[in-house]
């Protein structure tokens, strides 16, 4: 058997990188790179192989440094993805805890993995049983954010861990975001400097523009997904998260949906025209501009006014929120918020902005402009209680913040006074929406009806006429069955006549046979020839 040469080689695997050392014809691991959380690789392949000499692990440490940072930069085409879901009970290999998070059709629970102690986030996505059934998640649409999570692996992006499959359910293991919403964290604050904005919308958009190398739109950037990893240090760690939306953009291949939260949304995606990565630049600026003010910029008093000022691209930097904020941040805004995609800023160049790219003494500069750099944060607050008690708690990740650990005044009650409104003026909307929707359908039927109706004379007509014809054909051919019988009939009856005919004339011909062969012995006695003459004349008239 040819033996194989030893060469080291990496592989993508589920649980991360592996370096394998191919001896013989046999293939082992001989160090593992795990996604546990941590920002460097994790030689856990040291304590699993006690036959590897630990001098070793030194150096090939920058080894396997070198394989991430080029796994990393590899496309999505060009890495590997996982063919399966496990096929074992989760509970087998995961301490399932506290429930953390819950939307339409997934619930998030804590989960601390047995062999190793490590927390995690369970995320259990319940399936679409058949196509006709409208509850639960398709597994087209599973797989698509798995293979997505699958492919990706930067610092300011939720990691995927494993994956199980039982009969109802397909559980992500995800990396566990505890430090709740970055607009929650935010919101605390007494107030909020544009240098610490610039902070967190620099994190936001170093993840967006690794997907953005990858072709990889998230669709669904809003303050929700928009996570931190640990709450409790100065300049939290961002995390991006549910990429339930997220979708690879094929060149040549125009890809439309209308999908999304109606704040955030692009105007292309309330047009149903081809989408794009742009649609997450529009998103980023939403963002910022809620970040900076506590104000949304096109939200309205009905969903269909918030779309109809997106297509219009219908806001402004209103005195009231935004005395305080410099007109480098303004202007950053005002190029992400444009309708064109084509001069709406790209991730690169919202990554090369001033306002972005601009160092602290340099922004302090440009704030003295302004009569105070401090952006107050009582607007944002009451932004996050707005959002959070006007729609359901459909976080994947964590649960929102209680409203007493955001304003602890009056101001709550009143807020749940607006929002019932709101929750009663949007049920309404619906109801006439419905109303409407069963109206036109109603009158569609009603055609149809008439249609269906006139048609239905039309054959009931035809029937009569076709059941009139076939009478009259049964009727000719029964008076032409008993026609046909009188004649068989007759003819049965000349037939008769003709045989008894047959008969008598067969029996007076023998009669005259034998009345001839007597007279011919007669002439051989008689001499006088005169009788045979009379008698031969009285034969022929008596034939006559």
């Amino acid at each position: 058997m040819q033996r194989f040469q030893k060469r080291p080689f990496w592989c993508y695997a589920p649980l991360g990188l592996s370096l394998f050392l191919v001896r013989g014809h046999r293939v082992r691991c001989i160090l593992g790179y795990v996604s546990d959380g941590q920002e460097s690789p994790s030689l856990k392949g040291a304590h699993l192989f006690p036959d590897l000499n630990p001098h070793s692990l030194a150096e090939i440490d920058e080894l396997v440094i070198l394989i991430i940072s080029v796994a990393s930069s590899l496309s999505i085409n060009e890495r590997p993805s996982m063919a399966f879901f496990k096929q074992q009970k989760v509970e087998d290999v995961y301490e399932i805890g506290e429930e953390l998070g819950s939307g339409q059709f997934a619930i998030v629970k804590k989960c601390r993995e047995k062999s190793t102690g490590m927390e995690y986030a369970a995320k259990f996505i319940k399936k679409r049983q058949s196509r006709a059934s409208r509850r639960g998640v398709s597994r087209e649409e599973i797989e698509r954010e798995v293979t997505i999570l699958q492919q990706i692996l930067h610092p300011n992006i939720v990691k995927l861990h494993d994956i199980y499959e039982n009969k109802t359910d397909v559980v992500l293991i995800l990396e566990l975001v505890s430090g709740g919403e970055l607009f929650d964290f935010l919101a605390q604050k007494e107030s909020l400097s544009e240098e610490e904005a610039t902070k967190f919308i620099k994190q936001i958009l170093d993840g967006v523009n690794y997907l953005h190398s990858k072709k990889i739109a998230h669709f669904d950037l809003k303050p929700e997904n928009i996570m931190l990893l640990d709450k409790n240090i100065p300049i939290p760690h961002i995390k991006l998260i549910d990429f339930g939306l997220a979708h690879k953009i094929e060149d040549g291949v125009d890809f439309k949906n209308i999908f999304g939260t109606p704040e955030f949304v692009a105007p292309e995606i309330v047009n149903y025209e081809p989408l794009g990565l742009a649609a997450d630049m529009w998103s980023i600026g939403v963002i910022t501009y809620i970040l900076l003010s506590g104000a949304s910029p096109f939200l309205g008093e009905t969903k269909q006014e918030t779309l109809a000022n997106i297509t219009a691209v219908n806001y402004d930097f209103d005195e009231e929120f935004f005395s305080n904020t410099s007109d480098l941040a303004k202007d950053f805004i005002q190029k992400l918020l444009v309708k064109d995609t084509r001069k709406r800023l790209t991730i690169q160049e919202a990554l090369s902005h001033p306002w972005i790219t601009l160092k602290d003494e340099t922004k302090v500069q440009e704030n003295k402009k302004v009569e105070n750099t401090q952006l107050k944060t009582k607007r944002l607050r009451e932004y996050t209680i707005k959002c959070h008690s006007s729609m359901p708690p459909n976080n994947t990740y964590i649960n929102f913040e209680h409203f007493a650990h955001v304003v602890e005044d009056i101001s709550c009650v009143e807020q749940g006074f607006s929002t019932l409104a709101a929750s009663h003026n949007s049920l309404q909307e619906d109801m006439d929406a419905l109303l409407s929707i069963y109206n036109e359908k109603e009158a569609w039927y009603k055609e149809e009806g008439e249609s269906v109706r006139h048609k239905l004379s039309q054959l009931k007509y035809e029937y009569r006429k076709t059941e009139s014809l076939r009478r009259h054909l049964h009727n000719d051919i029964e008076a032409v069955g008993a026609s046909l019988t009188g004649v068989c009939g007759k003819y049965a009856e000349l037939q008769s006549q003709y045989e008894s005919l047959r008969q008598e004339l067969s029996e007076e011909l023998k009669w005259i046979q034998d009345l001839m062969s007597s007279f011919q012995l007669g002439n051989e006695v008689c001499v006088n020839g005169n009788f045979d003459k009379d008698i031969n004349e009285s034969l022929m008239e008596l034939l006559n």
